[in-house]
């Protein structure tokens, strides 16, 4: 989300809490600088790791330091607002943190290279990033009893690392592509740490490897549905017929005008499209989609964040009401 005030964020993300069509979420706010970005904000869930900023990234420490600490309070402060504005709500509640293999892309060792290129530093991240996973969903639940936690891993470089293109400190080379079963192994940690919370797992790059995220225990998928291709109809066919929830990116993230938010019909006509080319039962959309914003909602107003999360939930009201 936009802006740098917790209290603000909560209130439009709980706003109109209306189960099922309404997913509140606990927002993240990056404009509010090192510690509450995508890397910093996991790196403050860690456990017996640590981190610190250096000029070119976030870089592995020997204890935890001055960043370590802002990063456990910005998330303590939007816990604090959640709390307030979730009194009494029983409901799906979801959570983000970066998925591990992003995180070992993003976080470097002290030789200032990604974590990625030692298996045994990834071992023993994804370890410590499933420990900080239970607590953090064990403490969303102790704030808010009613809550039925939903966990997104969000992995922006799931597909650099498996394809081999995550950049060496140097930019001259790259790290070697990791193979798939370890990937999915890795993931699957994760989602066993979750328990009995559903696993969500967030690309926002081309060619999102359905079937891994599945076979890896993965709930829902969540993408970008503007990079989606002919070629990933299979793929999704076989993820929704095997119970896979698609959290589909139809309205735009930031940039848009209003009047790009005007028709919600028009928002979910390109869902409407693939299920009609999978040949899938129009009755099985609103079990198995999820209308959201693309990424980029953090670069845009507080206004348009507000009208983009409104406008999915119209969306998905269109979908449900008029599936074909």
């Amino acid at each position: 989300m936009p802006g740098t005030d917790a209290r603000e964020a909560a209130r439009t993300v709980t706003g109109s809490l209306e189960p099922p069509v309404h997913l509140p979420h606990l927002p993240e706010l990056p404009a509010r600088g090192p510690g509450a970005d995508l890397i910093g904000r996991t790196t403050g869930l860690l456990v017996e790791l640590y981190a610190h900023l250096e000029p070119s990234g976030w870089r592995i420490s020997d204890r935890p330091g001055r960043d370590t600490r802002r990063a456990r309070a910005w998330l303590g402060e939007d816990l604090d607002a959640l709390e307030e504005f979730t009194q009494d709500y029983a409901g799906a509640l979801k959570v983000a943190v970066t998925g591990p293999w992003t995180l070992a892309a993003m976080l470097e060792r002290r030789s200032g290279e990604a974590m990625l290129g030692d298996a045994g530093a990834c071992r023993d991240l994804t370890a410590s990033l499933a420990e900080g996973v239970r607590a953090h969903l064990a403490e969303l639940r102790r704030r808010v009893p009613g809550a039925r936690p939903v966990l997104q891993l969000d992995e922006p470089s799931l597909t650099a690392v498996l394809t081999g293109r995550v950049p060496t400190a140097s930019g001259y080379r790259t790290h070697p592509a990791v193979d798939r079963a370890v990937v999915r192994d890795g993931l699957a940690e994760l989602v066993a740490a979750a328990g009995d919370a559903p696993v969500v797992v967030h690309s926002c790059a081309p060619d999102v490897p359905f079937a891994l995220l599945r076979r890896a225990g993965a709930t829902g998928v969540s993408f970008d549905a503007a990079l989606l291709t002919e070629r990933d109809d299979e793929a999704i066919g076989t993820a929704v017929e095997g119970g896979t929830a698609l959290f589909a990116g139809v309205v735009p993230g930031a940039g848009a005008s209003g009047t790009a938010l005007s028709d919600p019909a028009g928002s979910v006509m390109g869902v409407r499209s693939l299920w009609r080319r999978l040949g899938l039962s129009p009755g099985l959309l609103a079990e198995s989609v999820v209308i959201t914003p693309a990424c980029g909602l953090a670069g845009a107003s507080p206004a348009y964040a507000r009208e983009a999360l409104a406008h999915c939930v119209r969306a998905a009201r269109s979908l449900a009401d008029n599936p074909e």
